[in-house]
């Protein structure tokens, strides 16, 4: 009988004494045993994750990239819009103080300042915001707000825009409150009057509505893997206090709503010399918040996006630029796509200049640029790999006959 009595390897209990022993070839383990195993378990994977997101806190505020330094950054990718690039590079430098930023009796604590950046389609918003991801320490993911519905409509809650955020930070709950998050086409969720809807403006005002408790700073429950689809899954609670909020827009037609704010002013003298020193081209560097509460932003959104920068319109000189300047501008790209045909790819000055003309004709921006530059190398992308060429020059005769076969066209 004695030879048949297992006893658990850590408590030395038998199986007599115990509710469940579990035996390997070597040794055993008892339920109480494998409890305390997996509380002890849990607290070093709990004390692992605080230690993990605690590893920013090791950083000094001598070793940041200063705001000019993470200018500099930008303008090795993006072209132009400095003034976005300030607002941009102060605002994340601010986020990192405000991190780092040693626990006082002062009573003074650094508030986040949230971003809303308005400019036309193709003018870097979210390029500027997958650049500066490259740079930063902090988890960065970019959402698209067109996605988002009222809870309870076919789309996706607003809490997902957090869950994609864990997904980067690896569900490390600690690190995804410290995070940053660009949320795009932000524009697209305005009310669709200029009245407080009185049904339900399932993707538009009610979007907003839900964005506010995310902005403002409060702990949400997230469901890590989406919550429609996974509806028995366990929440994770995240506290949005620590995460700083980039929004981008297009706000097409917005320059009308910024047009009848100043014709309003005209009154008087002094008001009419004033209004001649505006700027009709340029209508965007007016912009005020009020302009965006007329666009059909809520005024309490409004309120949780204190700063608000704008990029300018390209001009011809940038879409120049654009072409040949940034480390992965459109022109180096197919260049090394040649490359690795051991093609050597040259663009004649007039070539570049002629699609710079078709570029501002399109009215698209850099996006335009780039529709023009695939649409004139699409012919010897197909033939010249096989050809056995070593060399191949663009000219603009050829851009042009080849723009003119695509289906490339300007807006009306």
């Amino acid at each position: 009988m004695a030879s048949n009595t297992q006893r658990c390897s850590f408590c030395g209990r038998s199986n007599d004494e115990v509710a469940m022993l579990i035996t390997g070839e070597t040794g055993a383990i008892c339920d109480s045993c494998l409890e305390q195993a997996y509380e002890v378990m849990h607290q070093h994977t709990e004390k692992y994750s605080r230690k993990k997101g605690a590893n920013f806190g090791k950083l000094k505020l001598a070793d940041l990239p200063r705001p000019a330094d993470i200018k500099k950054y930008l303008d090795q990718y993006v072209v132009g819009q400095d003034d976005a690039k300030r607002y941009l590079s102060v605002a994340v430098y601010n986020h990192y103080k405000r991190l780092l930023q040693p626990s006082t009796n002062d009573g003074v604590e650094i508030e986040k300042s949230n971003i809303v950046m308005v400019g036309p389609t193709g003018t870097g918003k979210t390029l500027m915001a997958r650049t500066i991801a490259k740079l930063l320490k902090v988890p960065f993911t970019i959402v698209d707000a067109t996605v988002f519905t009222e809870a309870g409509y076919v789309g996706e809650d607003v809490e997902s825009i957090l869950s994609r955020l864990l997904q980067v930070s690896d569900y490390d709950i600690p690190l995804a409150e410290r995070g940053i998050v660009f949320i795009d086409e932000i524009d697209k969720i305005a009310r669709k009057a200029d009245n407080p809807s009185i049904t339900r403006d399932v993707s538009g005002e009610g979007v907003q509505q839900s964005l506010l408790k995310l902005l403002e700073g409060t702990m949400v429950n997230v469901p890590p893997k989406g919550g429609r689809k996974h509806p028995d899954q366990d929440y994770a609670h995240v506290d949005t206090s620590n995460i700083l909020f980039i929004c981008g827009g297009a706000f097409d037609g917005i320059e009308r709503k910024i047009a009848q704010r100043l014709n309003t002013h005209v009154v008087g003298y002094n008001s009419v010399v004033n209004a001649t020193h505006i700027d009709r081209n340029d209508l965007m560097r007016y912009i005020l918040p009020q302009d965006l509460k007329s666009f059909g932003l809520i005024p309490e959104i409004i309120g949780r996006l204190p700063v608000l920068t704008h990029l300018d319109q390209l001009d011809r000189n940038t879409l120049r630029n654009i072409l040949t300047e940034p480390k992965n501008s459109l022109i180096r790209q197919q260049q090394k796509l040649f490359k690795m045909d051991g093609i050597d790819l040259q663009f004649d000055d007039d070539a570049l200049e002629y699609m710079v003309d078709k570029a501002l004709e399109y009215k698209l921006g850099a996006r335009g640029l780039r529709s023009i530059v695939e649409a004139i190398m699409i012919k010897p992308q197909y033939e010249l790999p096989s050809s056995g060429v070593s060399e191949f020059r663009v000219t603009k005769e050829f851009a042009q006959e080849q723009l003119e076969k695509s289906s490339v066209r300007p807006l009306n």
